[in-house]
């Protein structure tokens, strides 16, 4: 089901390194969003904003990802990242 050189997108509630398995094993780049951390938030909602693993990263990651292979235009990351009022940084916070 994941041949081709398609971008593929794993979110998970998990830590990114499970998704990150599969990657070996599939031809197109894989970009695995996950939550390296349940004791950061009191809600999985913010959970997942914290970790930008919510739908609008998911669709931001999505975006990046053809982007990158040329797919689309680079314009409409830009335009969703306006769209959904995300606020983007050189880094993660979760990162730093």
């Amino acid at each position: 089901m994941l041949g081709g050189k398609a971008p593929i997108v794993a979110a998970t509630d998990y830590v990114r390194a499970l998704p990150l398995m599969i990657a070996p094993h599939v031809e197109g780049r894989l970009v695995a969003l996950g939550t390296d951390g349940f004791g950061r938030s009191d809600t999985r909602t913010a959970l997942r904003d914290f970790f930008e693993v919510n739908r609008f990263y998911v669709v931001l990651a999505a975006l990046g990802a053809l982007a990158e292979t040329g797919a689309i235009h680079r314009s409409l990351v830009a335009q969703a990242i306006e769209t959904y009022g995300l606020s983007i940084k050189a880094e993660p916070s979760w990162r730093l």
